[in-house]
């Protein structure tokens, strides 16, 4: 199987992983159920993911590095170097790129599956926070908007009463106005 094919494949079982989370439950994620759901044999998983816990690490890898990749891409591309990690945080955080659902029923699997595999986001977060707090503004002020925008990413989660619309953009205007003032 060449490169692009096998990774089309890995993506599909992933994608066919991360609806059963969403749609069913953790407890509902079992090999027999994301091989049916991918549409290949379950011997087809086996060979790209040989158990469990390798297809929710798989998850939450994929998901990880996308959110990272695209974060440091973001702060690299901007043209102004104060403030640039906490505004690559908050718009990468923002540009629904990596499938919140996604995000959340990944962590949710691992957590419920396996607490370490959360070791290597835990991992990523300590660098993305090390480089916030190096941003050349005050370290309070770009910690509360990566806390802000990280409890507004769990409110609507779990729909613990997440703001309308109109109210989470004006949040976020307050936000690149507090980034701002601190420049």
């Amino acid at each position: 199987m060449n490169t692009n094919k096998k990774e089309l494949k890995r993506e599909l079982i992933l994608k066919a992983a991360s609806l059963i989370v969403h749609e069913e439950g953790v407890e509902k994620l079992t090999l027999e159920a994301v091989a049916k759901k991918a549409g290949i044999s379950k011997g087809g998983l086996l060979y790209h993911f040989p158990n469990k816990d390798a297809l929710i690490l798989g998850m939450v890898e994929q998901l990880s590095t996308s959110f990272v990749t695209e974060f440091n891409e973001r702060a690299e591309n901007d043209m102004h170097s104060k403030g640039r990690w906490t505004r690559a945080y908050m718009n990468t955080s923002l540009s629904g790129n990596h499938g919140e659902n996604d995000l959340y029923t990944a962590l949710s699997a691992a957590h419920f599956t396996n607490p370490q595999m959360l070791e290597l986001l835990q991992d990523e977060y300590a660098n993305i926070q090390n480089k916030i707090e190096n941003d050349e503004l005050d370290p309070v002020r770009s910690t509360m908007v990566r806390l802000v925008i990280d409890g507004l990413w769990f409110a609507e989660m779990f729909g613990l009463a997440p703001p309308n619309e109109e109210l989470r953009q004006k949040m976020m205007e307050e936000l690149k106005t507090y980034i701002k003032e601190n420049e």
